[in-house]
């Protein structure tokens, strides 16, 4: 396929390319005939046509919980989908304690946290923890890489002076909770503090997660790398391997 050739796709419902989609969404109306209406109402406004509810469940007083099936017109262009692609190797465990005891010559310092009022620590446990995730083990199974785990609800100067503390390679740093854009507004606090706190040669390697990011923001959020949902501990350390040792010794 030459660069310059489309490649169209559009939704698959029951038979090829019908543009049937399935959404879900919550209204704040009791469950009655008026609310299935106006459930309608709002997926033909967003081109869903025809649309038909599948499933309406009150949630609550004054709240329904709606999912909603109908064809849509919309076409997507793969070859215009912009995604950040994963730009290191991915190394096993020995690999990586490998590198990092024969280049870096020392344990790598990592710092991981929940902050703000964030108390969901299973992203940050999923990647730290020696339990890991899916059957792959966590951080602290390897053993060249120092790992402290600050938990749920770490204020930002707390972190940066664990950090500080820890003399830390690399800061990581999970948000679940995003209502009001908290995960971005925590994200710029702490990148800014970082900055304030500590000159460009000697501040940790950034790095934020959660299922909410959008990769493409590191400079936006003023962090060195995004990670969002199906990450696994052993992506986490090969790209700080990559960040912190082969990428710096071939710039060197």
């Amino acid at each position: 396929m030459s660069g310059d050739q489309k490649q169209i796709v559009r939704p698959y419902g029951d038979t090829t390319g019908d543009g049937m989609v399935q959404v879900s969404f919550t209204l704040p109306v009791s469950h009655d005939k008026r609310a299935e209406g106006a459930a309608v109402q709002l997926a033909n406004r967003m081109g869903m046509d025809p649309a038909m509810v599948v499933h309406a469940k009150p949630m609550g007083d004054g709240f329904t919980f709606f999912v909603v099936y109908g064809r849509v017109n919309h076409l997507v262009d793969l070859t215009a989908v912009q995604v950040v692609e994963r730009d290191f190797p991915l190394l096993s465990a020995k690999d990586v304690n490998t590198v990092v005891k024969q280049r870096l010559r020392r344990k790598l310092s990592v710092v991981g946290a929940c902050i703000g009022t964030d108390a969901h620590t299973v992203g940050i446990d999923a990647i730290l923890n020696v339990k890991g995730i899916a059957g792959e083990k966590g951080l602290e199974y390897y053993r060249e890489l120092k790992v402290t785990n600050l938990g749920a609800q770490v204020s930002v100067p707390e972190l940066v002076e664990a950090a500080r503390a820890e003399r830390a390679d690399a800061v990581l740093v999970s948000q679940v909770v995003t209502q009001r854009d908290a995960h971005l507004h925590n994200t710029r606090e702490m990148s800014a503090a970082f900055r304030e706190a500590m000159p460009a040669g000697r501040r940790p390697l950034l790095i934020v997660g959660g299922p909410r990011f959008d990769e493409t923001m590191t400079d936006e959020l003023g962090v060195d790398r995004i990670f969002g949902r199906g990450t696994t501990p052993g992506e986490v350390a090969s790209y700080l391997v990559h960040a912190l040792i082969t990428q710096r010794k071939a710039t060197a």
